[in-house]
């Protein structure tokens, strides 16, 4: 049992994230997760308390995928003078499965809006993510041959570009043939990165 476990708990969050795109987090229980899963109530809450732990295991995969990638694009913009044309064109790269998470983490933010307890966790997982998008964007602007404006700290910058971020892409699927997602950040984000950074 301990060694599947790891792949009991995989396909728990892959139908997970396919009833709450699907449904709402809200219009879906427990037992629609168990359905999709192929699994039995039990086998779920041997591996989650709630549904709203499962929400956050999902965040947390989805994060790690996430800062993934960009390692990948750092990686591959390598260790020569990048531009801030560049790191706009990785932070306006999508992958196929953005739209599905979109979907789950948009309509769990408004809940958790309502919820002080789960805004409280959100902001706490929200937080590691960003911690680790703040080193990310350090290390390529230092690459760049940029540090920030005196008065602009990073996290700050950090929070606005995942503002820019979610708030293009809602524009982009409520209109995908007039506004492919990245469309806006790869004509915003250099202006921006220009504007709040400087020589140094």
């Amino acid at each position: 049992m301990t060694k599947r476990r790891p792949q009991t708990q995989a396909r728990l969050l892959d139908a997970a994230l396919e009833a709450f795109a699907a449904n709402g987090f809200g219009g879906t229980r427990i037992e629609d997760v168990c359905e999709r899963a192929g699994y039995t109530r039990g086998a779920f809450y041997s591996n989650f308390s709630t549904k709203e732990e499962l929400f956050f295991a999902l965040f947390d995969r989805h994060a790690a995928r996430v800062l993934e990638r960009f390692e990948k694009q750092a990686a591959a913009l390598g260790d020569s003078r990048v531009t801030v044309e560049a790191i706009a064109a990785a932070l306006a790269e999508f992958d196929d499965d953005e739209r599905t998470w979109y979907l789950v983490t948009t309509e769990f933010t408004l809940s958790a809006i309502r919820d002080p307890a789960a805004a409280r966790r959100l902001a706490e997982h929200d937080a590691r993510l960003r911690a680790e998008a703040v080193r990310l964007l350090g290390e390529r602007l230092e690459h760049a041959g940029l540090r920030p404006r005196p008065g602009i700290d990073l996290e700050s910058l950090v929070r606005m570009l995942i503002a820019i971020r979610e708030g293009a892409l809602a524009q982009s699927y409520v209109e995908p043939e007039a506004l492919p997602p990245g469309t806006l950040e790869r004509r915003f984000l250099p202006a921006l990165l220009g504007a709040v950074t400087q020589a140094g």
